[in-house]
């Protein structure tokens, strides 16, 4: 494979604010091309399809899948790729250290804190209305507290539920607006909803207690609107990342797909430290050095007022570089519709996708909705322990600070996703699996002996539990969630599943705060646990494994679904390995073969090429400009135009069915009919690859891709 011809993309710098969910921060290093001025030849031909039908980190010399090896060899294979990459890139930062020292810290700002940068401040300032609550009940107890008498007690309850309410209706309106209007008026309009929803928090107030804090929870859902809409639009924008239909992925991109978008998301984590950090320290500053009470009217005025304009500040240059810098954001979901014939919402392939990927849909949504109701279940450790070890002391300051630990406990679990997220003996599905587990035993654990966890004599195996608890909702479900809800769809309706499963999440938050305002706390710890089971069970049972997986192969698979012959796809996307245990008891993997795939893939991109061949033509009849449209974006450069032009059959180009005449092509004898044309080409394409290889009921692990000689 002769590797050295291929060159990637030109390399820039990641766009901030964006998380394109599945292949992370785009930096021009997704895709390889022929480089210009090199005239394809049989040896060019091999680095062109060989690196797409067998790259060498996912593909053994014979031809053999990775995940088709028997386990020794697949564990052989797979360590002394992972390790080749691992010491490739510590070379890389060896090379910019002796460069300049400090190149690493910019190489990570520019790749994960820019593009993360849009839930960072989603992080910040929705964990700020749960650690400032505290401070107003300290402040206002006539309205916060247990006895109110000021301030309904069903408006303060409604602070919370309006939040998580205003997310859940922005996660489903922007996700589908996201796949019908476009990106960029998504990825606009919610940065500028959450610099107003900011201003309105900051700027709160009313004429009584109870009317600020109607204002105050409006204020929230106004806000939440935003930041739900901030999941699926920048989740999704993968769709105008440069790994499209036509280009070959990388290396990189199948090793690192997950790490490259787990180090951005989890700057929600950092937003979280951020904002408790900043509140002890404005509290101490407004409160003369002290963080014991009682707090004054215009300390915690300050000090709450403070913590919500200095993310507005970071959110208004997120308007402005939306707004200026990103005017192509929708290019790529345009062409894509105008490939489809769609000109608003592609409502088949939502119907197309509940019915194929069903299963998938119920795992996402499902999983999601379970760690959800955990992410706040972890708050009943904080309020017992502290309880408990601080002596019954009533100082905001004493919570801060532990829950400032449990922030950073909780960074270590989203770093260490980071690092595992892409290995195939790990990766994302197990690392679920054990997250929701070991969540699990730490809530029931102390369930059945809450009264021995919360003395003195066992509170500190209780603490241990908590901090356990937020390191593996990390290392687990938190993570792996915002990433496979967008992994396993296809790209045309990627953006509506990701919003529906992150809407089906909050609606295990709004669920666990409405539960626990009825229940007491032996309840809680009765009811919480099974959520963890259920959620290991999910994914066991509904989670395809894409770890490792190419995901051109799952668009590819796709736009055979779309032309409603699944049957007729047999590549690695319905490999038993990238399959959930619901889709193999299906069949849905009963079609799998190497041999045939590997034909359908040349033939494919052939296809694929022939069909804008003929719309150039067309063009040319009609007198029309016979350029690309400015929304087209062409994956195939002048050589590979050149080899296809050189190798294809006539009869592809013509458009009334009838064949034309056979020019030389090293994909098939010349005594061979022409394939047929137009909307009869695909049929024929497969009729002639099925009638020359084995049945695919052929064991997958005793076939190899055809040579070109063997052909």
């Amino acid at each position: 494979m002769d590797d050295d011809v291929m060159r990637p993309d030109i390399h820039h710098d990641p766009t901030p604010g964006l998380i394109p969910v599945p292949h992370g921060p785009a930096t021009g290093d997704e895709a390889l091309q022929l480089p210009f001025g090199v005239v394809p030849d049989p040896d060019h031909e091999k680095a062109i399809f060989g690196y797409l039908t067998q790259p060498d980190d996912i593909y053994t010399k014979d031809g053999t899948y990775w995940a088709d090896l028997p386990l020794r060899e697949r564990i052989a294979f797979v360590n002394r790729v992972q390790n080749e990459e691992a010491k490739q890139e510590l070379k890389a930062i060896g090379r910019m250290m002796k460069k300049d020292p400090l190149s690493p810290v910019s190489w990570y700002f520019r790749n994960a804190v820019l593009p993360g940068a849009g839930l960072g401040l989603e992080g910040y300032v929705l964990f700020s209305i749960g650690n400032i609550e505290p401070l107003f009940k300290a402040t206002w107890p006539q309205c916060w507290g247990h006895n109110a008498i000021e301030c309904s007690s069903n408006w303060i309850a409604a602070v919370t539920y309006l939040e998580v309410i205003g997310i859940m209706v922005g996660q489903l309106v922007v996700g589908v607006i996201g796949d019908w209007i476009g990106r960029r008026w998504g990825l606009i309009q919610d940065a500028a909803i959450m610099f107003v929803g900011l201003l309105m928090l900051t700027a709160s107030w009313g004429l009584t207690l109870q009317g600020w804090v109607i204002c105050y929870a409006w204020s929230l859902f106004f806000y939440g609107f935003g930041v739900g809409g901030e999941y699926p639009i920048t989740a999704t924008s993968s769709m105008e990342s440069s790994v499209s239909s036509g280009k070959l992925s990388t290396r990189n991109d199948r090793l690192h797909r997950g790490r490259k978008v787990t180090t951005a998301f989890l700057m929600q984590g950092w937003g979280q430290l951020i904002n408790q950090a900043l509140l002890i320290i404005l509290l101490l500053i407004f409160h003369a050095g002290s963080g014991a009470p009682p707090y004054g009217l215009a300390t915690v005025q300050w000090t709450f007022r403070l913590s919500f304009a200095i993310p507005a500040v970071g959110t208004l240059w997120l308007v402005y570089y939306r707004t200026y810098k990103m005017p192509h954001a929708s290019r790529q979901l345009i062409a894509a519709k105008k490939k489809t014939n769609v000109t608003g919402y592609d409502y088949d392939s939502l119907a197309m996708t509940t019915r194929h990927f069903g299963g998938r849909l119920l795992a996402t949504a499902g999983c999601w909705f379970c760690n959800d109701v955990f992410f706040y279940g972890n708050k009943l450790f904080q309020a017992q322990f502290i309880s408990v070890i601080s002596g019954g002391s009533n100082s905001v300051l004493t919570g801060w600070i532990w829950n400032l630990y449990n922030v950073i406990i909780s960074l270590v679990g989203y770093y260490l996703a980071s690092l595992l997220m892409d290995n195939r003996f790990y990766g994302r599905k197990m690392m679920q699996q054990v997250g929701f587990l070991m969540c699990f035993i730490m809530f029931v654990v102390p369930a059945f002996k809450l009264e021995y966890y919360t003395s003195p004599a066992g509170i500190k195996s209780f603490q241990a539990m908590y901090f356990l608890s937020s390191f593996f909702n990390q290392f687990g479900p938190n993570s792996v969630t915002f990433l496979v809800a967008g992994e396993v769809f296809p790209t045309p309706i990627r953006a509506s599943a990701h919003g529906f499963s992150a809407c089906c999440g909050k609606a295990g938050a709004l669920l666990a705060s409405v539960l626990y305002n009825y229940i007491d706390t032996q309840t809680k710890f009765y009811v919480v646990p099974w959520f963890g089971l259920a959620g290991m069970l999910l994914t066991w049972l509904f989670l395809p494994d894409t770890t490792g997986l190419d995901l051109k192969e799952q668009e590819r698979r796709w736009s055979y679904i779309r032309a409603g012959k699944p049957e007729d796809y047999h590549g690695i996307a319905i490999h038993p390995m990238h399959l959930s245990l619901w889709e193999r008891l299906r069949g849905v993997g009963k079609h799998y073969n190497p041999e045939l795939d590997h034909k359908q893939k040349i033939e494919d991109m052939r296809e694929e090429w022939a069909g804008k061949e003929r719309m150039r033509r067309e063009k040319e009849v009609n007198g029309q400009n016979s350029m690309s449209d400015d929304l087209e974006v062409d994956d195939f450069n002048d050589q590979v135009h050149h080899y296809f032009r050189n190798t294809t059959d006539q009869g592809l180009f013509v458009n009334d069915g009838s064949p034309g005449p056979s020019t030389h092509s090293r994909s098939r004898n010349n005594s061979e009919p022409p394939f047929a044309s137009g909307a009869n080409s695909k049929q024929a394409t497969q009729e002639k690859i099925h009638s020359e290889s084995p049945s695919t009921t052929q064991t997958p692990s005793s076939t190899r891709p055809v040579s070109e000689k063997e052909q």
